[in-house]
């Protein structure tokens, strides 16, 4: 009866790891649609290899023991004598610094190779937005197009895109799994991000940082379209009746919860910079560009 209970621990981790991986397809992380996202998913992966280096040997090692050494099984050895071996010594100090090392070397490659502030280079002319925190709902600002909406992220495939990303509001995280790069937006500071998909499609958009009651649905829908059907979607946008002043922001900065996605055919000059200055401190320094110490996955 004792001996079953190491085959029923492992025959019930056996089961959960089955359970994570079958829920794997669900996951955007492991879907990228973006160089960006694919690099990362690349570290990752790599990462994960080189931890499981040690994870596997160990796990089997716990169960093997339990089986081997257990107090019923006359053939366990037993040698109360014995308190030193220079060879797992070595084993278990080299192995863990060369993946230590490997980690090391691979997280400072890839992120200054993945730094967010670092344009995209394409051939394609880039996309500037601008981008508010608000509770809870987006801004989304399109400087040169003199456009903006709530809620709703478009652009066209194979185009990269600049972020400017700032906070009216508390910290929170600006984040699209599928194209890479969490980026935190924080008031009276302006972060950056360059991103790029590579296929049209539908994804999802949202703050990962805690803020507040309406947290939850902090969500926006990201639209990758054609370059016709960009185009076609501006118009679209510029007959809205809805115009963004000083005085429809304060309105819309107010907290809300399930925020219909709106267009602004029309957005006041100099709105992004107007919403960081707010934040200035009192001895008028300028505004500060923030640079998120964050992991390789986490930048580009």
């Amino acid at each position: 009866m004792k001996g079953s209970v190491p085959f029923g621990f492992a025959g019930l981790s056996a089961l959960c790891a089955l359970a994570v991986l079958a829920g794997c397809s669900d996951i955007p992380l492991l879907e990228p649609k973006g160089p960006i996202g694919a690099a990362e998913l690349s570290i990752i992966s790599v990462a994960t290899v080189l931890m499981l280096i040690v994870v596997i040997p160990v796990t089997v090692m716990a169960l093997w023991f339990a089986l081997r050494y257990k107090a019923s099984d006359p053939k366990g050895d037993y040698a109360p004598k014995w308190s030193h071996s220079r060879k797992i010594d070595l084993i278990v100090w080299l192995v863990p610094s060369v993946i230590v090392t490997a980690l090391g070397i691979l997280s400072w490659k890839e992120t200054h190779r993945l730094d967010p502030f670092k344009p995209i280079d394409s051939a394609a002319r880039q996309i500037n937005i601008e981008v508010v925190s608000l509770d809870w709902k987006w801004l989304f600002i399109y400087p040169d197009l003199n456009i903006a909406t709530v809620n709703q992220l478009v652009f066209p495939a194979n185009v990269p895109v600049s972020f400017r990303i700032t906070s009216d509001s508390v910290m929170t995280s600006f984040f699209i799994p599928q194209l890479g790069s969490q980026i935190y937006a924080m008031s009276g500071m302006q972060s950056r991000l360059h991103l790029l998909a590579d296929k049209p499609g539908i994804y999802f958009g949202q703050n990962q940082q805690f803020s507040g009651r309406g947290y939850s649905d902090m969500n926006f829908n990201v639209s990758v379209t054609s370059p016709k059907q960009f185009d076609a979607w501006v118009q679209k946008a510029r007959q809205s009746p809805d115009k963004l002043d000083r005085t429809r922001f304060n309105e819309l900065s107010k907290p809300s919860i399930g925020f219909p996605v709106t267009s602004f055919s029309w957005v006041e000059d100099d709105l992004f910079d107007d919403i960081m200055n707010k934040y200035r401190s009192p001895m008028g320094e300028e505004q500060i560009s923030f640079r998120p110490k964050t992991s390789a996955a986490g930048k580009h």
